[in-house]
């Protein structure tokens, strides 16, 4: 008896074994699968699409069309996935230095550069066929520009200067100029004016994130204005200027006719609560201070859009 259970246990010890050895390579393919997803940074370039669909909807109160919304998105949203997927590679070894980056796919060497590489060109290229096909050429080439500046400018410059900071801004102020590009098929002064919100927005919410990870920058060398001036009182006085010049801008739609009061009244009330948090940040450059800014501004922007979008419907 104890012959046959002995048996019986090697040979379900090694069926046991056997289906891990089985599983393994799906295992593989499944965290492999994942990691090129996280190349995109879908939880950032949420708020590209979200961005990129306001314009849309902003620039065609009377309604888009399901399959134009669809291939807008699509198409962006593969742009956007790519110029992630390609600067994590560029930036791979300074990801490799911060504690926040560090488990990435890359410098924890999960994935390869020239594999990944490939994938970010092959979205990319995906995306641009995609709205030069099935939306419109001027769509297409705001995400080609978009694209651009954040993979060829931004990125390099990253390491080189806290003008970084600004440079990086124009690439993500874009995304509604798709949208509104998409829907219009040209680019107008509305689309600027969207292009302004949403680039004085960045400036506040960049510098918050910038004094969090302060620390993190300075030791990857990425000379941002935290990490430039330690006391913070450049930080804060910059995010205080492009918040206060955030409030004019953020009226501008009623002034171009794509918002009324209703719109009027909401950006008021975000702004001064925006200025709020910016005016406690600037003041006392703490860790909690810069969290509390960096969580408003993505709730005001979200709120903001929301409120112009709904506006813009009802007019």
């Amino acid at each position: 008896m104890k012959a046959s259970e002995a048996a019986r246990g090697g040979i379900g010890a090694q069926a046991a074994d056997l289906g891990r050895v089985a599983s393994e390579p799906d295992v593989r393919r499944g965290h492999r699968a994942l990691d090129f997803f996280s190349l995109t940074k879908p939880r950032l370039n949420l708020l590209v699409l979200l961005t990129t669909l306001g314009g849309l909807y902003i620039a065609s109160p009377d309604g888009v069309p399901i399959a134009l919304a669809v291939h807008t998105m699509l198409g962006t949203a593969l742009v956007a996935g790519g110029a992630a997927a390609l600067n994590q590679v560029w930036e791979r070894d300074t990801d490799g230095l911060m504690r926040r980056t560090r488990r990435r796919p890359l410098p924890s060497r999960r994935l390869q550069a020239t594999e990944s590489t490939w994938f970010g060109v092959v979205l990319c290229v995906a995306g641009l066929i995609e709205l030069v096909v099935a939306v419109n050429v001027t769509a297409a080439w705001v995400a080609a520009v978009t694209l651009i500046s954040y993979v060829l400018f931004y990125t390099p410059l990253k390491t080189r200067s806290s003008l970084s900071t600004l440079v990086g801004a124009v690439p993500g102020a874009l995304p509604p100029v798709i949208g509104w590009a998409a829907a219009a098929g040209s680019i107008t002064l509305p689309a600027v004016v969207l292009f302004g919100i949403v680039f004085f927005w960045q400036m506040p919410h960049f510098l918050a994130i910038a004094w969090m990870h302060r620390d993190d920058y300075a030791r990857a060398g990425i000379p941002l204005l935290p990490v430039l001036e330690p006391d913070g009182r450049k930080t804060g006085r910059q995010a205080l200027q492009y918040a206060l010049a955030l409030g004019p801008v953020s009226l501008m739609p009623v002034l171009v006719g794509i918002a009324g009061p209703p719109y009027a009244a909401a950006a008021v009330l975000l702004w001064a609560v925006m200025m709020r948090a910016t005016v406690r940040f600037a003041r006392v450059r703490s860790t909690e201070h810069a969290r509390s800014l960096f969580l408003y501004s993505i709730a005001y922007l979200a709120l903001l859009w929301t409120a112009l979008v709904v506006d813009r419907l009802w007019l």
